[in-house]
C-alpha cells in the first residue's frame, strides 16, 4: 500500500531531504514517530515523498516516466491505465523531458494532495473527518446523480481498508494519491464553465455533462433551463444590445452617439417598443444553436481526445471552437436577420419573414452570409481568452481561499464567469464590430460593398483604433445584469424541471 511506502523512513533521502531529516529529528513532532507524522502531513513531508519516489523509480535513473509509474504502482498493488499515467507525467513535467524528476514529482503531489483534501472536506458533510455512504449519496445527488445505498457502499468498499464502512483522510489520500488531477470530478463540476453565464454572445465553449447526465437524459433539462435563462436574460438586456448594434454601425467621429442620446433617438423614432427590435430572432436562435453546438461538441471531443471525460484546457478550446464554428455556420442567416431587424426603421418590415424575403429578393442568398469570416475568426480569441481567464481565476481562488471546501459559492462563480466573459468579448470585439457592419451594409443607402480587410483599414484610417470599439460601453453595461438574471432564472428552471442544484 502507498501508506506503507510513505512511512519507510529508512530510505536514504536526497541531500536536501537529509538536511530536513536532521533538522526535524529533534523536533517534538518526530518524537516516538520515525516519520515525524509524515503520513498525516507532519514536518518530514520531503522524506516520505523521497521514499515513494525511490520505490517508483524502478530503473534508478532519477526520473519517473510512464513505464516507471506503471511498474512501480503495480508493485504497490495499484493499477492505472496508460492514459492516466500519461496525464500524471504531463501535469508535473515542467521541463518537458517526458519524465518527472524529484522536484517535479514533489510539486505535482503537493498540488494534488491539496485538491484531494478540498474534495474530502466537501464530501464530509458532517464535518467529522469521515465519509460514509449517506454523505456519498448526498454529494452525488447534489451533482444530479442518484445512486442507491448499495451502490454507495460499493464505492466505500473500494477505499475502506479497515472495514469500518467509512473513509478517513488517510484512506482517501492513499486511494487517490496517484490518480491524475482530472479524475477529481467534484472540483470540475463545481467549477464547470456553465451555459448559465449567458451574455448574449454565441462564441462560448459548450457546457460539460457527466456520463450519468448524458445516460439519464438530464443533459437536455440543463439545456432547456439554460435556454430559458438565456431568453429571459437577453430580453431584459435587449435595449442595451440594440444600442450597441446602432453604435457599431452608425457612430463615428462626426456622429458621436452617446448612451443617453442613443436611447432618446430610438424612442423618438419608434417609441419604447422599438428598444426591443431584433430581440425576437435573438431569442429564437438560442434553441437550434445550443442543440447543434452540444451535438457537435460531443463529436469533436472524440476527435481531439481519447478520454472525453477529462479534456484539458487546450483540448476544450479546440473542440469548443470547432463546435462553435459548426453551430454558427448552421444558424448564421439568423445572425444577419437579427442585425437587420435591430437596425430597421419603423414600418420597414412587417416581421422576420418579411425581412428575410426582401433580403433574398434584393441581395440574394450571399447576403445571409455577410460578415461570416470575421465572425468565424472571432470564435478563437473569445473562447481562448474566456477559458484561460476562467481557469486562472479558478486556480487562484483554490490556492488562496479554498480552506474548508472546493465549493466556491455562487458569488465567486458569477464573478469569475463575468470577468472571463468580459475579457473574451474585449479580445474579439473588433472582429464583432466589422462583422456587424458587413451584415448591415445593404441596409445603409449608398454604402459601398467592402471586404473585411478593407473595412478594417477604412475604420483605422477614418476613426483610429478607438473606432474598432464603438458600442463597447453598452455591451459591457449589459454583462453583469445578463449574468445575474440568467443565473437566477436558470436555478429556478432547474427546480421546475427536476434538476438538482450542484
Amino acid at each position: 500500500m502507498v501508506s506503507s511506502v510513505l512511512c519507510r523512513c529508512v530510505a536514504s533521502p536526497p541531500p536536501d531531504a537529509a538536511a530536513t531529516a536532521s533538522s526535524s529529528a529533534s523536533s517534538p513532532a518526530s518524537v516516538g514517530d520515525p516519520c515525524g507524522g509524515a503520513v498525516c502531513g507532519g514536518p518530514d513531508h520531503q522524506l516520505r515523498l523521497w521514499s515513494l519516489f525511490q520505490t517508483l523509480d524502478v530503473n534508478r535513473d532519477g526520473g519517473l516516466c510512464v513505464n516507471d509509474l506503471a511498474v512501480g504502482l503495480r508493485r504497490l498493488g495499484l493499477h492505472r491505465t496508460e492514459g492516466e499515467l500519461q496525464k500524471i507525467v504531463q501535469a508535473g513535467d515542467k521541463d518537458l523531458d517526458g519524465q518527472l524528476d524529484f522536484e517535479e514529482f514533489v510539486h505535482y503531489l503537493q498540488d494534488h494532495e491539496k485538491k484531494l483534501r478540498l474534495v474530502f472536506k466537501s464530501l464530509d458533510k458532517k464535518n467529522d473527518g469521515r465519509i460514509d455512504a449517506q454523505e456519498i449519496m448526498q454529494s452525488l445527488r447534489d451533482l444530479g446523480v442518484k445512486i442507491s445505498e448499495q451502490q454507495a457502499e460499493k464505492i466505500l468498499k473500494s477505499m475502506d481498508k479497515n472495514g469500518t464502512m467509512t473513509i478517513d483522510w488517510n484512506e482517501w489520500r492513499d486511494y487517490h494519491l496517484l490518480h491524475p488531477v482530472e479524475n477529481i470530478p467534484e472540483i470540475i463540476l463545481y467549477w464547470k464553465h456553465s451555459t448559465i453565464f449567458d451574455v448574449g454572445e454565441n462564441l462560448t465553449v459548450p457546457d460539460e455533462f457527466t456520463v450519468e447526465e448524458r445516460q439519464t437524459g438530464m443533459w437536455w433539462r440543463h439545456l432547456v433551463a439554460g435556454g430559458g435563462a438565456g431568453a429571459v436574460s437577453r430580453t431584459c438586456t435587449a435595449p442595451l444590445d440594440r444600442l450597441k448594434v446602432l453604435m457599431q454601425v452608425h457612430a463615428s467621429r462626426s456622429n458621436n452617439m452617446c448612451i443617453v442620446g442613443g436611447f432618446t433617438q430610438m424612442i423618438r423614432e419608434g417609441g419604447a417598443k422599438s428598444l426591443w427590435r431584433g430581440n425576437g430572432i435573438n431569442v429564437l436562435k438560442i434553441a437550434p444553436e445550443s442543440a447543434i453546438k452540444f451535438m457537435a461538441y460531443e463529436q469533436m471531443k472524440r476527435l481531439v481526445s481519447s478520454d472525453q471525460e477529462t479534456l484539458r484546457i487546450h483540448e476544450r478550446l479546440v473542440a469548443g471552437s470547432l463546435a462553435g464554428a459548426i453551430a454558427q455556420s448552421s444558424i448564421y442567416p439568423m445572425e444577419v436577420l437579427k442585425t437587420r431587424m435591430a437596425l430597421r426603421k419603423t414600418g420597414q418590415y412587417s416581421g422576420m419573414l418579411d425581412c428575410a424575403r426582401r433580403i433574398l429578393a434584393k441581395e440574394g442568398v450571399a447576403a445571409f452570409y455577410k460578415g461570416y469570416i470575421p465572425n468565424m475568426l472571432g470564435i478563437i480569441p473569445y473562447a481562448g481568452i474566456d477559458l484561460a481567464v476562467y481557469e486562472t481565476l479558478k486556480n487562484t481562488w483554490l490556492q488562496r481561499y479554498a480552506v474548508n471546501s472546493a465549493d466556491p459559492g455562487v458569488f465567486v462563480l458569477l464573478a469569475c464567469g463575468t470577468i472571463s466573459s468580459t475579457c473574451g468579448q474585449l479580445a474579439s470585439y473588433p472582429l464583432a464590430l466589422v462583422r456587424t457592419r458587413m451584415q448591415a451594409q445593404a441596409s445603409i443607402e449608398g454604402a459601398p460593398e467592402v471586404t473585411m480587410s478593407s473595412l478594417f483599414k477604412q475604420i483605422l484610417r477614418t476613426e483610429g483604433a478607438f473606432g474598432l470599439y464603438r458600442g463597447l460601453a453598452p455591451n459591457f453595461m449589459k454583462v453583469i445584469p445578463a449574468v445575474s438574471i440568467s443565473y437566477v432564472v436558470y436555478e429556478n428552471l432547474k427546480i421546475t424541471l427536476g434538476v438538482q442544484s450542484r
